[in-house]
């Protein structure tokens, strides 16, 4: 492990909980860059965050659907001076989730990525087999804007890939890089990383690169997204039925 990867990995280590939220304004606002991990239930983002911090029950995955639907805060660095936050957002995707509760973390979770001043970088969790379905897609629309102008940085990460042999893993990232090239400017910082909990493949790279995102932010970063008011509860948005949004489900490890 080089000497980079073992300060990546040591600085990740430090994530403790902050506080957790149901609604955006009850977020703290805090002068500190936050890295937003976002996927579908089931894509292993509790396990790929409990595995590149070094910690087991960090990440809470919800066994019970329709448990998980808050957003939790983790702060990085020196416990008297955190130089940065992970915000962990409740997978989407379960549909046994009522139709309000999509709704509502739909809304909760577009006005974040849209919206938050303190985001610098969003990390996507992908199923390798499944590349970027359409409720990825629609959740990459709510950061595309901030993405194509240099605000918020974007990582792919591809979990299970233990679960592909090595021709398969280089045709789904060749197959995710391809997807996201309607999102690249020249201004877009977008990366895609293979990653796996069980062999630990990918899983130092991925730190590195977040480190670097703190160390090295963006010209753009700070700049809120302008126009549009919180939604509240009760406001649906104009999407399809069943879009982003729901409860997080038990993971497999990735």
């Amino acid at each position: 492990m080089s000497d980079s990867a073992k300060a990546a990995m040591g600085w990740a280590h430090t994530a403790r909980f902050l506080t957790t939220a149901s609604q955006l304004h009850q977020l703290p606002e805090m002068e500190l860059p936050e890295i937003a991990f976002v996927g579908r239930s089931n894509a292993g983002k509790s396990t790929a965050i409990n595995t590149l911090t070094q910690q087991k029950r960090l990440a809470f995955a919800s066994k019970t659907p329709g448990r998980t639907q808050h957003i939790n805060l983790f702060t990085l660095g020196p416990k008297d001076q955190p130089d940065a936050i992970f915000a962990d957002l409740p997978g989407y995707g379960y549909a046994a989730v009522t139709r309000s509760a999509k709704y509502r973390w739909q809304a909760v979770m577009a006005d974040y990525l849209r919206q938050r001043p303190q985001l610098a970088g969003v990390v996507l969790m992908v199923d390798p087999r499944l590349g970027l379905t359409e409720l990825d897609l629609q959740l990459l629309d709510f950061v595309a804007e901030r993405v194509h102008m240099g605000e918020v940085r974007l990582l792919v990460v591809l979990t299970k890939s233990d679960k592909l042999n090595r021709r398969d893993q280089d045709a789904a990232l060749a197959g995710v890089q391809d997807q996201l090239a309607a999102y690249s400017t020249q201004d877009a910082d977008i990366s895609v990383a293979l990653f796996s909990a069980l062999s630990k493949k990918g899983v130092e790279d991925v730190a590195e690169l977040i480190r670097s995102w703190i160390d090295d932010p963006l010209p753009g970063f700070g700049a809120a997204q302008a126009g549009g008011d919180d939604a509240s509860e009760g406001d649906e948005p104009a999407t399809a039925d069943g879009a982003v949004a729901g409860a997080e489900d038990g993971e497999q490890p990735s």
